[in-house]
């Protein structure tokens, strides 16, 4: 991992904002990777650990419901999605990506709401390694998804 990145979000001042992180059991040895990246941002940017919720799920069909019972609950600011889904012989990965991308944008334009989509979407298990942070200079999309939900935050306050 590069390392955290702090970026300055004080003049929205989004501490105390509440996050909630939905993320899915299968492909387990990517998705913790990507929380942890998530997680680091978060608290390097001011959000109090209390002040996130993470919610575990089947797989990545799946998220878009949970995101939408989370969004009318009505108290957290933002929703982080995060799962992967690795390409296989059979057209599944289109569907399930397909539909969770739909459905997340769906959530996110109904409740007005910012969904950060930290949900991999790659031909092959190197590729999501590479994406959550495993080894010397790769990206962590995790990290990468709070810091959109946090510039999300400051920017819907600020219009």
């Amino acid at each position: 991992m590069k390392g955290i990145t702090t970026i300055d979000y004080s003049n929205a001042d989004v501490k105390g904002s509440k996050i909630a992180i939905v993320l899915t059991r299968w492909n387990s040895f990517v998705v913790d990777n990507l929380l942890s990246g998530a997680l680091e941002h978060l608290s390097a940017n001011g959000i109090a650990e209390s002040d996130i919720a993470i919610v575990y799920c089947p797989g990545a069909f799946e998220i878009p419901l949970v995101c939408k019972k989370i969004a009318r609950n009505g108290e957290v600011d933002a929703i982080i999605a995060l799962g992967a889904v690795i390409r296989g012989g059979t057209p599944h990965f289109e569907y399930v990506a397909g539909e969770c991308t739909r459905g997340l944008t769906q959530v996110g334009l109904e409740f007005d709401l910012p969904i950060a989509f930290g949900v991999l979407t790659v031909d092959n298990e190197q590729q999501a390694l590479e994406r959550s942070g495993h080894g010397e200079g790769s990206e962590n999309k995790g990290e990468e998804s709070a810091a959109v939900v946090l510039e999300m935050i400051a920017l819907l306050r600020g219009l």
